[in-house]
C-alpha cells in the first residue's frame, strides 16, 4: 500500500542525517535478513512498515471481520525481526501498551528504552509516584464509564480533581440534580458517580465540577450561545465551561505543584467553545513558565489542543506522545512494551 510505505521517511531521514539510508522493501524474510547481516559498520537501514504483515498486530481485517494470524506465522515473523540486530531499543511509547510483535516479540538479550520512552516514563513517574504536592488531576472526555478505572486509580494519589468536558454533565445531573438540557448524559456512567464521590470524600480529595456552561442549540448555531448556571433549558446543549467555572479551576491550578491534564474542557475545535480549554492552558502555562509547576499533558485530544497553541506549548513540562499508552499508565497498568525490556525491574 503506497499510502503507508516508509520510503518517504527514508528520504527525509537521509536529509536530516546527511548520509545514505538504505531502505529495504520489507521487514522480514531471507533477503531482508541477508541485507542486514551483510551491512557494513555504520550503515543506517530502514525497514518497510511492520504493519504490512498481520503478524505484527496478530490479526487482520478481511471483509470487515477481524481474523487472527496463526501462531506459527507470528513466531516466524518475530524470529526474523530478532535476526536483524544485537541490541533492541524501544522508543515507541505510543504503541507500548500493545503486545505487538515488534513491541514484545524481539528476543534479544539487551532490550532497552530509547530516549523518548525513558522521558515518558520519567514524567509519568513524577505524577504517579513522587509528585510535587498538591497533585491536581484535570479530566475531560465524553463518558464516565470510559474513565472509571483512570478516575479510581488517581483518587488514590491526587489531592484535587477537576471534572470537565462532556462527562461533567453526567456528574452535574447526579450530584446536583440540575437539568442538563440536551447535553450528553452517560446512563451507564451515572451509576458510577455516587461511588466516585464517596471514594473522593473518603480519600480527602476535593472534586471540582463546573458551575456554569456555555450552551447552544448546535455547535454551528452561534446565535443561540448563552451561559447558564443551574438548570440548562431542554433545547440547549452544553459545549464548554463558563467563566465562573474557569475561575474556580484556575484557583486549583494556582495551588498545585503537579498537574496531569487529560481531556479538553469543551468542544475546542469550534472557536466559540475553546475558551475553557484555553483558559486552563493559560493558567497551567503561567505556573509552568515560572518553574513552579510540573505539568504533564496526556491523551490525543488534549495533546492536539495544547500543540495547537503554538510555541507556548513548549513551556509545558511534558506533552505525551501516547494517547492509549498514557491512559493505561495512569490507570495503574503495566505496559507490555515496558515489561518486555531487559532492565524493566529497574
Amino acid at each position: 500500500n503506497s499510502k503507508y510505505t516508509l520510503r518517504p521517511v527514508a528520504n527525509e531521514l537521509e536529509k536530516l542525517l546527511g548520509r545514505e539510508v538504505l531502505f529495504l522493501s520489507d521487514c522480514v524474510g531471507p533477503h531482508i535478513e541477508q541485507a542486514t547481516a551483510e551491512a557494513k559498520n555504520g550503515s543506517v537501514i530502514l525497514l518497510e512498515n511492520l504493519r504490512f504483515h498481520a503478524a505484527e498486530e496478530g490479526s487482520r481485517k478481511i471483509d470487515g471481520k477481524k481474523e487472527k494470524e496463526d501462531k506459527e506465522t507470528i513466531a516466524r515473523f518475530r524470529k526474523s525481526l530478532t535476526s536483524h540486530g544485537d541490541i533492541y531499543i524501544n522508543d515507541a511509547f505510543g504503541t507500548s501498551h500493545r503486545a505487538h510483535s515488534s513491541v514484545v516479540g524481539v528476543d534479544l538479550p539487551t532490550r532497552a528504552a530509547g530516549q523518548l520512552l525513558s522521558k515518558e516514563l520519567d514524567y509519568f513517574s513524577k505524577v504517579l509516584e513522587k509528585p510535587d504536592k498538591p497533585l491536581l488531576i484535570i479530566l475531560g472526555g465524553a463518558k464516565v464509564s470510559d474513565k472509571i478505572q483512570l478516575i479510581s486509580n488517581l483518587l488514590d494519589k491526587c489531592d484535587e480533581m477537576i471534572i470537565g468536558g462532556a462527562m461533567a454533565f453526567t456528574f452535574k445531573k447526579v450530584v446536583t440534580g440540575h437539568d442538563i438540557g440536551s447535553s450528553l448524559f452517560d446512563e451507564e456512567g451515572s451509576k458510577l458517580v455516587p461511588d466516585i464521590m464517596k471514594k473522593a470524600q473518603e480519600k480527602g480529595v476535593k472534586i471540582h465540577l463546573p458551575v456554569d456552561f456555555k450552551c447552544a442549540e448546535t455547535p454551528e448555531d452561534l446565535s443561540s450561545v448563552q451561559e447558564y448556571e443551574g438548570d440548562i433549558p431542554m433545547h440547549l446543549k452544553g459545549f464548554d465551561i463558563g467563566q465562573k467555572s474557569l475561575g474556580a479551576f484556575g484557583e486549583a491550578v494556582q495551588r498545585a505543584g503537579t498537574v496531569f491534564w487529560n481531556g479538553p474542557m469543551g468542544m475546542f475545535e469550534v472557536p466559540e467553545f475553546r475558551t475553557g480549554s484555553e483558559g486552563v492552558f493559560k493558567e497551567i502555562l503561567a505556573r509552568s513558565k515560572c518553574g513552579n509547576l510540573v505539568s504533564v499533558v496526556g491523551g490525543g485530544d488534549t495533546g492536539a489542543f495544547v500543540s495547537s497553541m503554538g510555541s507556548e506549548a513548549d513551556c509545558i513540562s511534558h506533552i505525551s506522545t501516547g494517547g492509549g499508552a498514557s491512559l493505561e499508565l495512569m490507570e495503574g497498568k503495566v505496559l507490555p512494551g515496558v515489561q518486555h525490556l531487559s532492565d524493566a525491574s529497574k
